[in-house]
């Protein structure tokens, strides 16, 4: 759109009238994803592509800085692989895509194309772990997998995304649970500091817990119409996994043993959480961390003699610590506004012939459009305090949705009226039986969302039953 082909940017819909159009409009027009030739799969665009980028850079640091190493296992699993834990593959079997001929070839076996790598690291663990000395293995992979969804979402739901996931094993239950739980707080890190998502931290219920797991744990963020997102999840695995693929090792006593395994995710999934939590009627707002242009520099009057020498000299200097760009286009000013406005970068740079005659520019904050005007001398200073101020303004601003849209009840008819009055977490008891959590949906319209770590009694009794709590449940509808 530059050139013979200047116009405006393409209006996105406004937010509060129809918000799943409003989430497509910014995925397409920020041209962070494509949709392919082949159903349910998209292309991540450059744009959407140096986010992930950014988001694995930050999370690949953090694992391997904890010991964890990269590994890079096949896109193919045997049927006859996959069989061999039954509720793994049970969990899974809606969702699997498969490879039934080579070539010209009928194969001999069906292939599954990975819909997680779990029987694929199992079976490698028992080729290569032989004594206690070993362990514990931390191995991480950024893959694809393929997931063969009926509904699809950019980001949210496609039926291939990208990821990474861990698969480690470990010498006793204790230090597999251990592992469980601190890549959890991995990835609370990597949402609300880099990501500026606040979050809820639990226990998924039995019913919620990933297929061969003997505990799943999430982080749950919600966005901005109160719907909630699984944003990560972590599993513990006990030794299921290991007896039924055979891994063994031999312990400190000289006895044949069965090691403790765990697995965790997160995905391009929260790139679709960024777009929720922070965007607005213009387009996105990126967190600084991720965004892949921090400073976008706009010169005014270009035309004009020094304009843009001065501006590229801004850039020399400022890519000394931020990720910056200098839009040389023959668009308008205004259009150039608009359009770094809908991409997200956090902070505009505006210098024309008057700034430079000031020994001055125009600094303009993405989440409050708020302009300064600041000393060329003093922008070394400046830029870092304004990304670092966006970010926690970010930050509080969706805590504090978060917090408005929360709620404690106490009755079935409290959570039917709240839910029905706005969207957002339900704070209720439980007792504990699956057969209460499926009425909540029923009657109520909602999930649980986790057994929150951090537990208060809100009531006595199950709103569903009536009979003693066990846990507070947060309940939501969720993408």
């Amino acid at each position: 759109m530059s050139g013979d082909k200047k116009k405006m940017v393409e209006a996105i819909t406004p937010i509060d009238a129809d918000f799943a159009q409003w989430y497509t409009d910014i995925c397409l027009k920020a041209e962070l994803v494509d949709y392919s030739s082949v159903k349910g799969f998209t292309i991540l665009r450059p744009y959407g592509q140096a986010i992930w980028e950014n988001i694995t850079r930050i999370l690949d640091g953090m694992l391997k800085e904890s010991g964890h190493e990269n590994v890079a296992m096949p896109m193919l699993i045997p049927e006859s692989l996959l069989q061999k834990e039954k509720d793994h593959v049970e969990g899974f079997a809606p969702e699997v895509a498969w490879v039934t001929r080579g070539g010209s070839e009928e194969l001999e076996e069906p292939m599954c194309i990975r819909p997680t790598s779990e029987t694929l690291f199992c079976d490698h663990f028992s080729n290569v772990l032989h004594s206690w000395r070993q362990l514990p293995l931390l191995y991480n992979q950024w893959c694809s997998v393929v997931r063969w969804e009926k509904t699809t979402r950019p980001f949210l739901r496609t039926r291939e995304f990208w990821w990474q996931e861990g698969h480690t094993i470990h010498e006793t239950s204790e230090e597999a649970m251990d592992e469980t739980l601190y890549i959890l707080e991995c990835y609370a890190d990597l949402c609300e500091k880099f990501l500026m998502m606040p979050l809820l931290k639990g226990q998924k219920t039995e019913s919620e817990k990933f297929a061969g797991a003997e505990a799943t744990f999430a982080i749950e963020a919600m966005m901005h119409d109160g719907k909630a997102l699984q944003a990560g999840t972590t599993h513990y695995f006990g030794d299921g996994f290991s007896k039924a693929f055979d891994v063994t090792f031999t312990g400190r006593d000289n006895s044949l043993q069965h090691p403790f395994e765990t697995s965790w995710g997160v995905s391009t999934r929260l790139i679709g959480g960024i777009i929720m939590t922070h965007g607005d009627n213009e387009g996105l707002i990126l967190p600084p961390a991720i965004a892949p242009v921090q400073v976008i520099i706009v010169p005014v009057a270009q035309h004009k003699e020094g304009v843009l020498d001065a501006a590229y000299a801004l850039k020399t200097r400022l890519a000394e610590f931020a990720r910056v760009k200098v839009d040389d286009s023959d668009n308008s000013p205004g259009w150039k506004f608009s359009e770094w406005e809908m991409r997200g970068v956090p902070i505009r740079l505006e210098i024309g012939p008057k700034d430079i005659e000031k020994g001055q520019c125009v600094l303009v904050r993405r989440d409050n459009r708020e302009k300064s005007f600041v000393p060329l001398a003093d922008l070394d200073k400046a830029i870092p305090e304004m990304l670092d101020s966006l970010a926690a303004a970010l930050y509080e601003k969706a805590d504090q949705n978060l917090k408005n849209r929360t709620a404690s009840c106490k009755t079935m008819d409290e959570i039917i009226k709240t839910a029905e009055a706005s969207t957002g977490y339900i704070r209720a008891m439980w007792c504990g039986e699956e057969a209460c959590e499926d009425a909540m949906k029923e009657q109520a319209g909602l999930s649980s969302r986790c057994i929150p770590f951090e537990q208060e009694k809100v009531g006595d009794v199950c709103p569903v039953c009536g009979k003693p709590a066990k846990h507070m449940v947060v309940w939501g509808k969720a993408y």
